[in-house]
């Protein structure tokens, strides 16, 4: 497997290049959690870093790779695995109220009539 060494921004790990798998598109993977043991014993605490663009080329504006920042939060929202889901480009959003609700019974705008005899 192929793997890009990859900077790291925020939390424990700022500063830090590693090694990260790519996958097959050739991208690092959008999430990455790194499970951090804990020293009673317990459960692993997990950081969430997120992938973001490095920088951009001056004169053309190409992307320059890939960089991950640290999300505090630990994987609420973002796209790509919202609760553990999969969502499709052409999914209704979660917080999107009924279409049914928001359309009016009238098919002319603003409820005016659709004679032309006025």
């Amino acid at each position: 497997m192929k793997s890009e060494d990859t900077p790291f921004e925020g939390g424990p790990l700022d500063g830090r290049v590693l090694p990260v798998l790519l996958g097959l598109t050739g991208h690092p993977p959008k999430v990455y959690r790194v499970p951090v043991p804990d020293n009673a014993g317990g459960p692993p605490t997990v950081l969430v870093y997120r992938r973001v663009q490095a920088s951009t080329s001056k004169r053309l504006g190409l992307h320059q790779g890939w960089k991950y920042a640290y999300d505090p939060e630990g994987g609420s929202g973002g796209s790509g695995g919202e609760g553990g889901r999969l969502r499709w480009p052409w999914s209704r959003p979660e917080s999107a109220p009924d279409t049914a609700a928001r359309m009016k019974p009238d098919a002319t705008p603003d409820g005016k009539s659709d004679d032309t005899d006025e």
